[in-house]
């Protein structure tokens, strides 16, 4: 009998992630606390920044000399290309932070090739961390390739046990999940709405171990589901659909999975 085919490895794709976010965050740290940065309101409500769409505009301009054939979604300037393979990404996740000075926010590069996230890159320059994850390869932080330490989940195995991280509880409310998210919190050993990307990152490192959010897109969720399967856990919609494309989603360390599911997916839609 033959062996499986080997699954292709990713490791000049992540080496070129680190390159590109090198580049993006020198322009968003110059611009982070810029006394003349402007700030707009998109249809959606949501802010956008000079820095948004500069961010996103090096990370387009780098794929398409180095990844020409690589289709590109991002949250400003939304599809171009064709293919199998599709970077996605979020040029500043937590913009309303970033608006507002504080340093929890992130630029969120991931490879998707056919429909699977196999490449994921977590930069947050005003914190001083990265996180890291190729397909078979591991999930890593530090400050570059050269200087990074390998991340794992946590083994808590009971939600009485858990340190459960959101972003807010109004969005709950407005998905009509409220009561069903107060009833989880409220079994946890202890809850903090650490919130967007670095709930996800925290419960890769296993400093928490659920992290939930009842609305996202894509390009919210692409970067993180790498790092979160690589370092042991499991990410998937409210549903239990896995990976990023349910529209919502719950991180956890694996063993809390199906109980969170069970808890909060009865009216999630």
């Amino acid at each position: 009998m033959q062996d499986p085919p080997a699954r292709p490895r990713y490791d000049d794709d992540l080496r070129l992630a680190h390159v590109i976010a090198d580049q993006v965050d020198s322009q968003t740290m110059a611009r982070f606390k810029a006394q003349d940065l402007t700030v707009e309101t998109k249809p959606d409500t949501t802010p956008v920044t000079d820095a948004d769409r500069s961010a996103e505009e090096i990370v387009r301009s780098q794929l398409s000399r180095t990844r020409p054939r690589d289709a590109v979604l991002g949250e400003e300037f939304g599809v171009t290309g064709h293919g199998a393979r599709q970077w996605v990404i979020d040029p500043i996740d937590g913009t309303k932070n970033f608006v507002r000075g504080v340093p929890v926010w992130a630029t969120l590069i991931a490879l998707v090739d056919g429909d699977d996230p196999v490449v994921g890159l977590v930069s947050a320059p005003a914190l001083g961390r990265r996180w890291w994850a190729g397909r078979g390869s591991g999930a890593w932080t530090g400050r570059s390739l050269s200087q990074a330490s390998r991340i794992s989940v946590s083994a808590v195995t009971k939600v009485e046990d858990a340190s459960l991280s959101y972003s807010s509880l109004s969005s709950w409310n407005d998905a009509g999940l409220g009561e069903e998210f107060r009833d989880l919190e409220a079994r946890c050993w202890r809850s903090r709405a650490y919130g967007d990307f670095w709930s996800y990152m925290l419960v890769a490192e296993g400093a928490v171990d659920i992290a939930c959010e009842p609305e996202l897109e894509l390009y919210d969720m692409a970067a993180l589901v790498p790092i979160v399967v690589e370092a042991g856990g499991r990410f998937s919609s409210l549903t239990g659909e896995d990976g990023p494309y349910g529209g919502n989603a719950v991180a956890s360390n694996g063993h809390l999975h199906e109980d969170v599911i069970s808890s909060l997916a009865a009216r999630a839609r």
